[in-house]
């Protein structure tokens, strides 16, 4: 006689992990994730990446670029957040900041975020979202990888715009009155001194 066997019972489940569940893409490139960001206390540099939604206006033009300076320089320093350096391509912007604590990059990059938003619907005449998401942040933590970060900031246009494009739009072209302005100064060894042992001109990379 033959051993009867169990067949498996499908059972409702609660809770864990679902097929289907979690936020879905609001276009073709994928969500900045929300996991917990990774914790320090002291001051550190990070890359972070803004990217605006596909109604908002080109922001390699002059009157973007006014109104997103403007917000560079009322935000400069605020909250413990220092912007050392930034380029501005068509849809997202990057930046080279100095926070003091992953509270200081926080509130930083909210408030900056918010100046930004208000000044560009201002611009636009209108309301509403104007980021695509909330911010990137990538936290840079050895000469080589602050070398690196700053290289690609500083020569984005190449990837965009070719070899030989001019960079009217970002921290590279700003003269000694517009850098005092807009940029602040590191407080941190990695942006003060470390990423030379890497790298010593990163705008001939």
């Amino acid at each position: 006689m033959r051993a009867a066997k169990q067949l498996p019972l499908p059972l409702p489940q609660h809770g864990g992990r679902r097929k289907g569940a979690g936020r879905k893409p609001k276009g073709p490139r994928p969500l900045v994730s929300h996991k917990a960001r990774v914790q320090f206390d002291k001051p550190l540099p990070a890359h972070v990446t803004l990217r605006v939604g596909e109604n908002v206006w080109n922001l390699r033009s002059g009157r973007s670029y006014r109104r997103l300076k403007d917000c560079l320089a009322a935000a400069a320093g605020r909250f413990g957040l220092r912007v050392i350096a930034f380029s501005i391509q068509g849809n997202h912007l990057h930046l080279i900041v100095e926070a003091n604590d992953t509270e200081s990059l926080s509130r930083g990059m909210q408030g900056l975020c918010i100046r930004m938003a208000k000044a560009l619907n201002a611009m636009m005449r209108r309301s509403g979202r104007v980021f695509a998401d909330h911010y990137h942040s990538r936290l840079l933590q050895s000469p080589t990888e602050v070398a690196n970060a700053i290289a690609y900031v500083l020569n984005n246009r190449r990837h965009h715009h070719g070899e030989r494009a001019i960079d009217r739009y970002s921290s590279v072209a700003l003269d000694d009155a517009e850098r005092t302005k807009l940029l602040s100064q590191p407080v941190g060894w990695l942006l003060r001194v470390g990423w030379r042992r890497a790298r010593w001109d990163v705008r001939r990379i």
